[in-house]
């Protein structure tokens, strides 16, 4: 058996191992996952991206073409996750840079739908990432102290808490506790600074992974959290995250994310020490 082809790349320091499979042969066991987004034991990341067709994806949604490219994604524990809008940027320029799009739009297909996509001349990707939902109010705690939050669908649950004062004075070494009746399934936890007009500064806890240095998925619930709370329907934000800076746009039907995309290594993992870890 020949190697396994891999890419590696980063959107805002949001890091993702990406596996080319058009032909939808590679199996993502949870164990290749887990060992190749550990840092130590295998390339390191906050998740796998594996590029394939909707129609070699089973659990795909009824709604997205079967030819479509589709981002078959798993968290850092090898959980299988809706939507990252850091991984479809850079799912996206992966695409753009393998020649198997032209430069401009396209639409690439995730477990939360399909998602249109704008590659730019710069470097960056906008992504439309669909309405953001807010479907209530719960509160996280972190150190023994709670936090109030806006729970937030974008395609995947968020709970978006703004904080008073500093993000950088909280610790996310432990996961954030949340109400598992609201959220059953996990959730990621924003913590967000208003530092000016249309500024904000984030901090993010991202289940089955851990603190990240960005997550696109969660600008976008923190916006959304913020024009709620502020009692309008849309508005633009820059919003600053640990690994750098995107912005985003909500509306009242849809939102978008642009922000970098960065490949920055490609190589072929050994095809034994693949095969070694094919168990679940």
């Amino acid at each position: 058996m020949a190697g396994v082809e891999f890419v590696k790349g980063h959107g805002t320091e949001n890091d993702f191992v990406v596996l080319p499979d058009p032909d939808g042969v590679l199996e993502l066991t949870v164990e290749r996952v887990r060992a190749l987004c550990d840092r130590r034991r295998g390339l390191g990341a906050d998740g796998v991206l594996r590029v394939t067709r909707a129609a070699s994806v089973a659990d795909a949604p009824a709604d997205v073409a079967g030819e479509r490219w589709f981002m078959d994604y798993r968290n850092a524990d090898g959980s299988v996750a809706e939507m990252c809008g850091n991984g479809v940027r850079v799912f996206a320029r992966y695409l753009l840079d393998a020649g198997l799009v032209e430069p401009g739009d396209l639409v690439v297909g995730t477990r939360a739908g399909e998602r249109p996509v704008t590659t730019h001349e710069d470097g960056t990707v906008t992504v439309d990432m669909g309405p953001a939902k807010v479907f209530g109010h719960s509160t996280a705690t972190v150190g023994g102290r709670a936090f109030d939050g806006v729970a937030v669908d974008v395609g995947n649950p968020h709970l978006a808490c703004l904080v008073d004062g500093s993000v950088d004075d909280l610790d996310l070494t432990v996961p954030p506790g949340y109400d598992p009746v609201l959220f059953p399934h996990g959730v990621n936890v924003e913590f967000v600074q208003p530092v000016g007009a249309g500024m904000l500064r984030m901090r993010v806890h991202e289940r089955g992974v851990g603190e990240t240095r960005s997550c696109g998925t969660g600008t976008v619930a923190a916006v959304a959290a913020v024009l709620d709370l502020g009692g309008q329907a849309g508005g633009e934000c820059i919003v600053d995250v640990p690994g750098g800076r995107v912005r985003v746009r909500v509306d009242e039907h849809t939102s978008t994310l642009t922000g970098p995309a960065v490949l920055l290594a490609r190589g072929e993992l050994d095809a034994a020490w693949w095969e070694a870890l094919g168990g679940e």
